[in-house]
């Protein structure tokens, strides 16, 4: 699918790779850090981004997927003409981003229908955020004009920019790279998903992935995306996998194919598959042995693989299944002596020193960390090295390698029966000491007598392609890959480069592989066949060389033709001259090429990519998923049976195990897991045989018979799901179909306890699936044999518990549900005759409590977490052949509970338990049945809240993303932040605040210790600085007077502006009312309606005062609270409705010092909220004017003589408050505290000052009255 690449520049520079369907858009934004460093916040295309390299924040993107129709693209223009086939990912160069896409590759290989790959042999690197690397196509200057061109434009010559990403472009179109968007390229067969068509790229092997790094932003923003735009995502082909190594598929025409097809005329393939390692990635002489994680130098992994169309005889007549083909793998790896090792480039062949850098228990960790991840990923490991014995460098090489294995955990050293249990073996084979004789190079087959006890052992790997057809006409018919055999172990070949001589020794154990498949299918290949296999082998040796080296393999011509030649000597001494020549010159630049490829140089960060609106609906769905959850309940079946290598009970009818007479609600179960041991005999000859054919007639078996029961009642039939074989034990799934859409993610995995002698035949095979939203795997094993042997049982428990694993490093506990069943081989600790005799009496409460297992699983010892139902059955071995006596030959072995079921799981419960009569083997096979709750997810509906989350997510952030043209948008405003602390908001933004969250201010919930008290407005505002105030301060309170004594005087203004505005006061009391309560409700009336009846003239203003908010005099004098200045749009006379300020009142109070008579009231301190103005000189006095006369109480002349008089006279400095005034002031002269009655006052808003401040004299103003200290 090609892919178009558009640019927009104006507002934002964004890219956009679109597909027919769907829009990929990329738009740079620098951090936030950078735009404060660069002084400005403004926005994202603003600011130039700063490198990665210097340890700054990576640089960002904003990332937007949608689907073409909803995306504007009408601004871009095509950036190039050229077509792109994927991306390779993000990389920062010399402070610019650059998104690299491959734009010229072509197709090498067909691994299987529907699974090609491509060769990379051009790429292109286009910025994010600079427009100087632009190649975009012009029509001022096009190739395929008539006319002659404008130069008039080009008056000076530039010079030419040599594009940062040169040396980039050139190592990744040099040929060794090769993607694929139909599968997962990096994986194995073995160890993708059954299910050919998923390409899950949560799966790949990142050891493998030569484009992690820069793929790796791209990767993580897909796992955010919603299930169906992910789905959407990974069928637009846009991103992609590259793997370094070499891929070639070879097609055997039918004349050639060593399989007989059915559908004549369509041919068979056979392609080659080498991956080469990113962990250690680099040229010959800068990569040398392993390093501290355990990764070494060149080290590949090389799988061959044979596909067929349908093979005459793989038919089932029984059943409606079509076989659609046939497919074996095998694969063996390649790496550098796994030790600490150097080695510098000379310009004489052969004189390059070898220097070991590490003594051998120095290197020790790191080679266990090695081999312990080859044993996990591959199985029992079998090392084949190559290196001289007679060259110093080499052979002492070989010693340190000899004294790793040698000290190895793989190999339990010291444990009884060590050598059946080795995982690692080494065989030293001098290649060219073998190979000097006349015989030359093909004295190297030798090496087949020496490995092929291994080879037989580790087997390969099988699938059969199946097809289901459809219930329905209208319906698609089904196809499936069904897994026969897995490999259970790996060959690892190294010679000084893994290079020449490894290529020809890899070619023969992958000869012996595919001989070993066709002799169990009773097959032969042609001499033609074997030609194309060795020529594809030699490519492969070319390839690696050329990556390593820089040159072709030596010895190629011999790999390609079986014989060595002349030509070939000549061809091999040209190819060494060149290496000395790349070594020595060229190879420190391609290895700095290399480690900028894969992220490596210090300080170098990947491009961090978000989305603002995906990112807050994946995690929204994850809030709400019980809204689309839900759960039902499925029955299944599983039984184990111990076949003793008996095949005579293939004909029998096996309905009493496999559809036994149980309650009618648990026949027909959904799932029903198969587990055999011993399906072949334990004999020498047959220890390491993984032949599958006995398997496969078991299989059908137990098919025929649960078919043959579900067509009595009319039920759906059943498929199997899939199978897997380790030599004896082997797992077999089969479901109803009617199910096989809720299943998916099927996956299989052995793992063997020992790699020789009796050992070989112990271990697990394991098989998991996703059923719905549920987790469940199952697992049957066959456990060390012996009536003592018990420990050596719970350490092959613990070996596979922790051994085994499927993709993405999942082990057994990483599942809702597990099912153990097999051969356990735990046995009763009583003698035979005593066992016999309760076994007699139906005793079986005694005999359970000296079960082995149970013992040990109560000490916690082995299966822990693990749940056995009550068992109800005789023990199940040994009995005789075709009866039901135990055994009675001259062992008299004691009879036991061998065979057992376990499980794990809360969504788990275990109906039945018990045992069935078939009496062909000396054991009894088990079945049980169970009830699992499986968990739905309801697609539907959740597509459903995803898109109206979406929908209404995309409404408050506006159209804040990728594509938008919003010049003014900060990613801060669309990507949001995340709490510091659990229990704080986020940080806020120009668009989000979170003190306006719901469109409510924020209000403090900090309550005072008591009433009465405030926060103390003396105590700085800065609260580290040190001060002895008190956080809370009491607040004195006014005593109540009579009504007769009160005469009202308009109070003053706020004298700050309030949160709620300013606000008029009423106008001047009449004298003429007769009560408080008319004032009161006067008062209210007058503040709502804000207008009087009558006109009134208020004094003119005076002088303001400021005085700290923070002090009260102790003397007679008291200061008057603060006031704020008066704007200059008050300053002239006040209307009829305009209030007295403050000083006003202060001026009236003079006029009468000596006519009060009543008590005076206690210092009243100011509001905790006023602000501190102490330090402000005083405004500057203006001159005040007679006030104008009233009707009332403004008509004598002496009052105006006074006012000018009073304001005239500057206040008291202010005096510091002291604590002992403060509570002296708690408590006026009646005995009345702070919480006594309150003065009746009309009611009003709260307000910020003191409205019987005055200047600490006696006054009466208008029956307002100064009340004295007791």
């Amino acid at each position: 699918m090609s892919i178009r690449v558009l640019l927009r520049e104006y507002p934002h520079r964004s890219i956009a790779l679109v597909t027919a369907s769907h829009a990929l858009i990329f738009r740079h934004s620098p951090s936030t850090q950078d735009a404060i460093n660069n002084g400005s916040l403004t926005s994202i295309h603003a600011n130039p981004g700063r490198t990665s390299l210097d340890g700054a924040a990576p640089a960002r993107c904003m990332v937007e997927f949608s689907d073409r129709a909803s995306a504007d693209l009408s601004d871009y223009r095509t950036l190039s003409p050229l077509p792109v086939y994927g991306t390779l990912g993000l990389i920062t160069i010399n402070n610019d981003i650059f998104l690299c896409v491959v734009v010229g590759c072509n197709k090498v290989a067909t691994v299987r229908p529907g699974e090609t790959v491509e060769r990379i042999h051009g790429v292109e690197f286009y910025c994010l955020n600079n427009s100087d690397h632009d190649n975009t196509f012009s029509d001022m200057l096009d190739p395929y004009g008539t006319g002659e061109p404008d130069y008039g434009q080009l008056n000076r010559r530039d010079p030419a920019i040599e594009h940062p990403c040169a040396e980039l472009k050139k190592l990744l179109g040099n040929g060794s790279f090769y993607f694929s968007t139909d599968f997962d390229l990096t994986n194995r067969l073995q160890d993708r998903t059954t299910e050919s068509s998923t390409f899950d790229i949560d799966n790949l092997d990142e050891s493998f992935l030569w484009n992690s790094y820069m793929i790796s932003p791209l990767v993580k923003f897909r796992s955010r995306l919603v299930a169906h735009e992910r789905a959407a995502l990974d069928n637009s082909g846009i991103l992609t996998s590259a793997i370094r190594g070499f891929v070639l598929t070879i097609t055997i025409p039918v004349s050639s194919a060593p399989l007989r097809s059915a559908r004549v005329g369509l041919p068979s393939s056979l392609t080659l598959i080498s991956r080469l390692s990113c962990r250690r990635a680099g040229t010959r002489f800068n990569s040398r042995g392993i390093d501290d994680d355990g990764n070494v130098a060149n080290f590949v992994e090389s799988e061959t693989i044979y596909w067929s169309p349908t093979v005459d005889g793989q038919n089932d007549p029984s059943t409606n299944e079509k076989p659609a083909g046939i497919c074996f793998s095998y694969a063996q790896i390649r790496g550098s002596v796994p030790v600490f090792w150097e080695q510098a480039p000379g310009l004489i062949p052969g004189q390059q020193k070898i220097t070991i850098t590490r003594s051998a228990e120095g290197t020790q960790p790191a080679f266990d960390k090695h081999f312990a991840e080859l044993e996990q990923n591959y199985g029992a490991v079998h090392v084949v090295n190559l290196l001289s014995e007679t060259k110093p460098g080499e052979a002492e090489l070989t010693n340190l390698y000899r004294y790793g294995v040698r000290h190895s955990p793989l190999n339990h050293p010291g444990e009884k029966d060590s050598q059946d249990h080795e995982l690692l073996r080494e065989t030293e084979f001098d290649f060219h000491a073998e190979t000097k004789g006349p015989n030359g190079y093909e004295a190297a087959s030798m090496i087949r007598r020496i490995i092929e006890n291994s080879a037989d052992g580790f087997a390969y790997y099988l699938s059969e392609d199946m097809v289901d057809p459809a219930d329905d006409a209208r319906e698609k018919s089904h196809q499936r890959t069904v897994v026969v055999l897995q490999q259970e172990g790996v060959f690892r070949t190294n010679c000084l480069d893994c290079l020449d001589r490894t290529n020809l020794i890899q070619t023969i154990i992958s000869q012996m592989a595919v001989e070993s498949f066709l002799g169990h299918r009773g097959e032969r290949a042609a001499s033609d066949f074997w030609m194309r296999h060795s020529s594809l082998w030699a490519d492969n040796g070319d390839a690696l060389s050329r990556i390593y080296a820089g040159t072709g393999a030596l010895k190629s011509s011999f790999t390609r033709s079986g014989k060595m030649s002349l030509a070939g000597a000549l061809a091999d001494a040209r190819k060494s001259a060149t290496r000395l020549y790349i070594n020595n010159f060229a190879d420190k630049g391609r290895q700095n090429t290399i480690d900028v490829l894969l992220g490596r140089m210090v300080g170098q960060a990947p491009v961090h990519l978000f989305d603002p609106i995906n990112d807050y609906v994946t995690a929204e769905l994850a809030k709400r998923a019980s809204e689309y959850q839900s759960s039902e309940t499925i029955n299944i079946w599983c039984g184990t049976f111990n076949l003793n290598g008996r095949t005579t009970g293939i004909e029998e009818d096996l309905s009493s195990w496999v559809c036994p007479d149980i309650e009618k609600s648990q026949q027909q179960p959904e799932i029903v897991a198969v587990g055999f041991q011993e399906i072949v005999e334990l004999s020498p000859q047959q220890i390491m045989n993984s032949d599958p054919t006995q398997k496969q007639a078991w299989e059908r078996a137990v098919r025929k018979t649960l078919n043959r029961h579900a067509r009595a009642v009319g039920s759906d039939h059943y498929v199997l799901l899939r199978s897997g074989q380790l030599v004896g034990a082997a797992l077999c799934i089969f479901v109803k179909s009617s199910v096989l859409r809720n299943i998916k993610n099927v996956e299989g995995a052995v793992k063997k306890t020992g790699m020789s002698g009796m050992a070989g035949n112990k271990g697990a095979v394991a098989i998991r699936m996703d059923y719905a939203n549920t987790q469940i795997c199952f697992v049957t094993a066959h456990l060390a044999a012996g009536f003592a042997n018990y420990e050596e049982r719970n350490r092959d428990y613990a070996t596979i518990h922790h051994g085994l694993r499927f993709q993405r490093n999942r082990g057994i506990d990483n599942h809702d549900t597990v099912i153990w069943m097999g051969d356990f081989n735990y046995r009763i600790g009583l003698g035979s005759d005593k066992v016999k005799n309760y076994i007699k009496m139906g005793d079986l409460e005694t005999l359970y409590e000296n079960d082995q297992l149970n013992l040990q699983m109560v000490a916690g010892l082995t299966f822990p977490y693990y749940s056995e139902a009550r068992i109800t059955f005789n023990p199940t071995y040994k009995y005789d052949l075709g009866n039901d006596t135990y055994d009675s030959s001259e062992k008299a072995r004691i009879p036991a509970w061998t065979d057992r079921i376990l499980r794990k799981g809360t969504n788990l419960r275990q109906v039945n338990y018990n045992t069935a009569s078939l009496r062909f083997s000396d054991h009894r096979p088990v079945y049980a049945t169970f009830l699992c709750t499986v968990s739905i997810i309801n697609e539907a509906l959740r597509e459903s809240l995803s898109r109206e989350i979406y929908e209404k997510r995309r409404m408050q952030v506006g159209t804040s993303t990728a594509s938008n043209r919003d010049e003014d948008t900060d990613d801060e405003d669309l990507i949001g932040y995340d709490p510091i602390e659990p229990d704080l908001p986020p940080a806020s933004s120009d668009k989000r605040k979170w003190w306006l969250d719901n469109g409510q201010p924020a209000r403090s919930a900090i309550n005072p210790p008591k009433n009465g008290f405030i926060p103390n407005p003396d105590r700085p505002s800065n609260p580290y600085t040190p001060t002895d105030e008190p956080d809370w301060v009491t607040v004195p309170r006014i005593q109540s007077r009579s009504q007769n004594d009160l005469r009202y005087t308009p109070p003053p203004p706020n004298p700050r502006g309030s949160t709620n505005g300013s606000r008029k006061l009423p106008p001047l009391f009449d004298p003429n009312a007769s009560s408080v309560p008319q004032v009161t409700r006067k008062f209210s009336e007058t503040s709502i309606r804000e207008s009087t009846t009558k006109k009134t003239i208020a004094p003119p203003p005076t002088l303001a005062r400021r005085l700290s908010s923070s002090t009260t005099s102790s003397t007679s004098k008291k200061a008057p609270p603060p006031v704020a200045r008066k704007p200059v749009h008050l300053t002239s006379l006040p209307s009829s409705n305009s209030s007295p300020t403050l000083s006003t009142i202060n001026a009236f109070a003079s006029t009468s010092r000596s006519s009060t008579s009543t008590s005076i009231a206690p210092p009243q301190p100011p509001r905790p909220t006023a602000p501190d103005h102490t330090g402000f000189a005083p405004p500057p006095r203006r001159a005040t004017g007679p006030a104008p006369s009233t009707s009332n109480s403004y008509s004598n002349s002496k009052f105006a003589t006074q006012l000018r008089k009073e304001t005239s006279t500057p206040p008291q400095p202010p005096q510091p408050r002291r604590q002992g005034v403060l509570k002296k002031a708690n408590s006026n002269g009646n005995g009345i505290d702070d919480d006594g009655p309150r003065p009746s006052l009309p009611p009003r808003r709260p307000t910020n000052m003191d409205l019987l401040g005055g200047d600490g004299e006696e006054m009466e103003v208008g029956g307002w009255a100064v009340l004295r200290p007791a």
